[in-house]
Parts: structure tokens; C-alpha cells; sequence
């Protein structure tokens, strides 16, 4: 693994691998204390963060490293100097570039130029420490992966590639549920479709809720994702009869619950759902730093 920018350019070993390294180091950071010590890795940011970017700079310094954060004070990327410039003159004093971009572009533009590792923090298209942090989630509390089931309720969008790509490749199974009109990229699903023949897993879309019996976790995420400037007054009643709620955990049989966050309450999910026993919400945002650490010292710590 030279960078990650989809988690479709990672074997199922690959990934099982920042899986298990992850729980590792949540269970003790002693043993890597040190182990990006002298090494720095750039973030950059195009868009608000609030658990990517505090995660990943208390992770570095977990690990001995310094992280350097940039906002769009020197302007967008791109637009005061090329995204190629860019990625040249960072890789001059950078050890990796951790980019939260708008387009995926982007992020192949800097992968192109750099001479460092470049990790996808979120895209358009993907966001693959997202999926990472949630597989280890339903890894501590469901046990072999390639036994979980876990489905998705609401807006197809990078988030939803991810945990397709993520699924396939662990031969997990995942069933997509989403209004009509609104599932996720057709090229991608096909994609995923495919690896998951290969794998034992399943990928399986629908509109129908009742498609979600049998599930082990239930998995909402925004509505209208961030920087789409959609009314959520436009499209509610098509999505309101796909809240997660505690009719929809009970008639599904899922034990737990996820979502990435932000969330907005009483919208995609109830607090009585987000706050109850069966939320894995927190431990999600909790692995997102460990699995996130477990992808730079793949990158990083040679």
C-alpha cells in the first residue's frame, strides 16, 4: 500500500491487516509511541471537520508525529497555485498528505505529484477511514466479518461506496436501502457486486425497508451531505419513512446502530435510537483515530 485514496485499491488481507493493527493499538499505544517520531504529515482540509481533524491530529501525536493543519486561508486548491505545485512543494518537507476534499480529482492530482503518500480523509466519491473505523466497530462487537450484515438506511453517497467497497472486499454482505432516485453510484455497485462474487459477500440494494431483516447493525448517515445546498424541506417526506428508529431496529432484528456523524437528531435518527443501548455511534468516532493511525504506520512506518 502506497496511499489510500479508495478501499478499492486494498486486498481483503490489506484491510484486515489495518483492522487488526487498529485494535492493537486501541488496546495499547505504548509499543508506537514512537513510531512516526521525526515524521510529519500534512492535512488538508477543504471542508469543516470536527472528528477527522481532531482525530487525526491527537493519532499522530499518539504515534510520535507532527501534524501540520491547512485550511483554505492560502486559498483553495488549485486556484492560488496548482494542485501539482502543491503536492511538489509539501512533498519537499512532508512525510504524507492527509487531504478532506470536495472533488476526488483532487486527491488523484496530488497522488500524481506528490512523492509522499497521499490518504483520502473524505471526497466526493469516498471516504474510506470512514469504513475503516466501522468495520472495526462491527469487528469488536459482531465478531468474523464475513459473517456480519449490516445495512444502510437513507442517501447513497461516498460514504455508502465506502462501506460497499469495504463489504465486497471482506465478504461481508451489506444491503443498501434508499429512496427511489437516490442509490448510490450504479458503476460503483456493480464494481462492488463483482468483487463481492469473488469474496463470498453480497451486495444487494432495495427500496423496501423490509429488506433490512436479518440485519446485525443498522447505518444512517446525513440526508443531504455537506455542501449540497438541497432544502431538507424539499425531500423529507421521501426519506422520513426511512428514519432509523425503534420501530425500524425492531422490525429489522438489528442489535446495533452507526452512524458517521454529524448527525441531526429527530431527522435520519432518533436520540432514543442514537443514545440507546445498541449505539456503536461513539465507538465509531472513538476508531476512526486507531484506524486511521493504522493506515500511516502502513504508509509510514517502514
Amino acid at each position: 500500500m502506497k496511499d489510500l485514496l479508495t478501499l478499492k485499491d486494498l486486498t481483503s488481507a490489506e484491510i484486515l491487516a489495518i483492522i487488526d493493527q487498529a485494535i492493537c493499538l486501541k488496546r495499547d499505544y505504548t509499543p508506537y509511541q514512537d513510531a512516526l517520531k521525526g515524521r510529519s504529515v500534512v492535512t488538508l482540509f477543504e471542508k469543516p471537520s470536527l472528528r477527522t481533524r481532531v482525530s487525526f491530529d491527537i493519532g499522530i501525536h499518539k504515534l510520535g508525529g507532527h501534524a501540520v493543519y491547512l485550511d483554505q486561508q492560502n486559498g483553495a486548491l488549485g486556484q492560488r497555485e496548482s494542485v501539482k505545485d502543491f503536492a511538489l512543494n509539501l512533498s519537499r518537507w512532508c512525510d504524507a498528505i492527509v487531504a478532506r476534499v470536495f472533488d476526488h480529482q483532487t486527491l488523484v492530482a496530488l497522488r500524481q505529484h506528490a512523492t509522499v503518500p497521499i490518504v483520502n480523509s473524505l471526497c466526493d466519491l469516498y471516504h474510506p477511514c470512514q469504513a475503516l473505523a466501522d468495520f472495526m466497530t462491527l469487528r469488536e462487537h459482531c465478531g468474523e466479518l464475513d459473517k456480519v450484515t449490516l445495512g444502510y438506511v437513507g442517501d447513497g453517497n461516498n460514504v455508502t461506496h465506502s462501506l460497499m467497497f469495504a463489504a465486497a472486499k471482506l465478504g461481508a454482505k451489506i444491503i443498501v436501502v434508499c429512496p427511489p432516485g437516490h442509490f448510490p453510484d450504479g458503476k460503483m455497485v456493480l464494481e462492488a457486486q463483482s468483487i463481492a462474487a469473488q469474496t463470498g459477500g453480497q451486495v444487494t440494494l432495495s427500496s423496501e425497508l423490509s429488506a433490512l431483516e436479518g440485519c446485525d447493525a443498522l447505518y444512517a448517515d446525513t440526508w443531504i451531505s455537506m455542501g449540497d445546498d438541497t432544502p431538507l424541506a424539499s425531500i423529507k417526506a421521501k426519506f422520513q419513512p426511512y428514519q432509523i428508529n425503534s420501530a425500524l431496529m425492531a422490525s429489522s432484528g438489528a442489535r446495533y446502530v452507526l452512524h458517521c456523524q454529524p448527525a441531526h437528531r429527530e431527522v435520519e435518527i432518533t436520540s432514543e435510537v442514537m443514545d440507546g443501548p445498541g449505539s456503536l455511534i461513539l465507538d465509531q468516532a472513538e476508531n476512526r483515530m486507531h484506524a486511521q493511525n493504522a493506515v500511516l504506520l502502513s504508509l509510514l512506518a517502514k
